[in-house]
């Protein structure tokens, strides 16, 4: 059944559904990806779904979208959107295109690859599974919470949540490309309904680096979106960064991009020896993955849980950020006075990702639990 089927992509976030798209195409499906290239990372997609800013964007987006962009829109075997919010309109407007796709389509399936509400409320609630995120710490606010308390209070407007609740009430069924996002849709649908994929990564996409066996100054690479430095918590892994770079000047160097297009930053990353991704994730996540795929070294989301989910026992390759300051200068200082483990430590990285986000074998996650779906 899955290379006769027809998919639509609808939405990305970092090259996850394009990349999603290759693995399926691969497998003889037909697939188009609408989306509006994850913004100003520019990621290439079949059909372009820009919105300009302000109001009047919001009306020529909606009116594309009825109009121009209709037949594109309808007559899948399966849409899978990004996000409840898969397009930049307000609530009511969303309710009538996702109502539109529903009726228009054989199913329609969320890739979990973001925040939503259901999420958001797991983070929050008492019994949380995960110890900390970017909004909770213990059970109490976070540096995120306490400094962005509108953005929280936007998530639960009465029009967001019941169009989120909608959303979930009407779905055929989710995948999560994370493991934290698979916890919150456990809480959100039944666990005949939903799924883990992972993020996908086109291997082929990603020549190996030879790093050298002797490395005499470590080379830390952050990449960073200025707007979401709280969410990552990139602004502790350059505060870290610069004190283990001052500690030990001739031993390791810092370099910081910011805000670049997503085919020139995968190029950026290939200069570094360790890539520091993010503090506040349990998992490595796009841009740890594509610097694993690579063969570097990463400082990111390791978390024993997130192994134990996914079955890994012996190759657990990630540098796994702490979120506090100290504990994590502490850790990237060991990463600098041990080059002599960086070399091996890529080798199995790239190991890691070939054998559990390979674009191909994702795919067939997705396509096993979307065929099964819509067969019954």
């Amino acid at each position: 059944m899955g290379s006769r089927l027809k998919i639509l992509l609808l939405g990305d976030y970092s090259n996850c559904q394009r990349t999603l798209a290759t693995g399926l195409r691969r497998s003889g499906c037909d697939v188009t990806l609408i989306s509006d290239g994850s913004s100003w990372q520019g990621c290439q997609r079949d059909i372009d779904l820009s919105r300009r800013p302000g109001k009047l964007g919001g009306i020529e987006l909606y009116a594309r979208l009825s109009t121009t962009l209709r037949r594109h829109l309808k007559s899948y075997d399966i849409v899978s959107i990004h996000d409840p919010n898969f397009v930049s309109l307000r609530p009511s407007l969303l309710k009538n295109v996702f109502d539109r796709l529903r009726r228009d389509n054989g199913a329609v399936f969320l890739n979990a690859m973001s925040s939503d509400l259901p999420f958001l409320d797991m983070l929050a609630a008492k019994d949380c599974p995960l110890a900390y995120s970017e909004w909770f710490t213990a059970g109490q606010p976070a540096r995120l919470f306490v400094q962005n308390r509108e953005e929280w209070d936007q998530w639960h407007t009465k029009a967001m949540a019941d169009y989120q609740r909608h959303v979930y009430d009407h779905l055929d069924g989710a995948v999560a490309v994370l493991y934290e996002y698979y916890l919150g849709l456990e809480r959100a649908l039944p666990a005949d309904k939903i799924a883990y994929g992972g993020i996908p990564i086109d291997m082929e996409a990603f020549d190996p680096v030879d790093l050298p066996q002797d490395i005499d100054r470590v080379k830390l690479f952050l990449g960073r979106d200025r707007s979401r430095m709280l969410v990552k918590g990139s602004d502790l892994l350059e505060q870290a960064a610069k004190i283990v770079v001052g500690r030990h000047p001739g031993r390791a160097e810092l370099t910081i991009v910011e805000n670049r297009p997503f085919d020139e930053f995968i190029t950026l990353l290939k200069s570094a020896h360790v890539v520091l991704d993010q503090i506040y994730s349990y998992t490595p996540a796009t841009t740890a993955l594509m610097a694993m795929a690579y063969g570097l070294n990463v400082v990111s989301g390791g978390e024993n849980d997130f192994y134990d989910f996914i079955g890994e026992k012996d190759n657990r390759p990630v540098i796994n950020a702490p979120i506090e300051l100290d504990r994590l200068v502490e850790t990237l200082d060991s990463v600098v006075m041990h080059p002599e483990a960086i070399a091996e430590r890529g080798r199995r990285s790239r190991s890691f990702v070939e054998k559990h986000n390979e674009c191909e074998k994702v795919g067939r996650r997705y396509l096993d639990f979307w065929s099964d779906k819509i067969s019954h």
